[in-house]
């Protein structure tokens, strides 16, 4: 059952794409160091979104790796008190 649902969810997120790319397929100008060139939107905002999720998600990784150092550091701290802790 999970598998068709997940097969109905993925049909409709292309379903998605596709009609967001249809309707957003004029030509919009790109204006980069060394020229100019047509692209058209949809291309635009997709790449947009990516980069913004990349950046993002490379802005990110600083706090995760001090977290993980915290984590580890306490944990040491603990067995150090000699408290059992519980993994996953």
């Amino acid at each position: 059952m999970t598998r068709i649902v997940s097969l109905i969810f993925i049909v409709l997120i292309l379903a998605l794409g596709l009609f967001f790319g249809l309707l957003n397929a004029e030509p919009a100008e790109v204006n980069y160091y060394l020229g100019k060139m047509p692209v058209p939107l949809s291309i635009i905002i997709v790449v947009s979104l990516i980069a913004g999720a990349f950046l993002g998600a490379f802005a990110s990784v600083g706090a995760i790796l001090r977290q993980k150092r915290q984590v580890i550091r306490l944990r040491r701290q603990l067995n150090k008190a000699g408290i059992a802790i519980q993994t996953k």
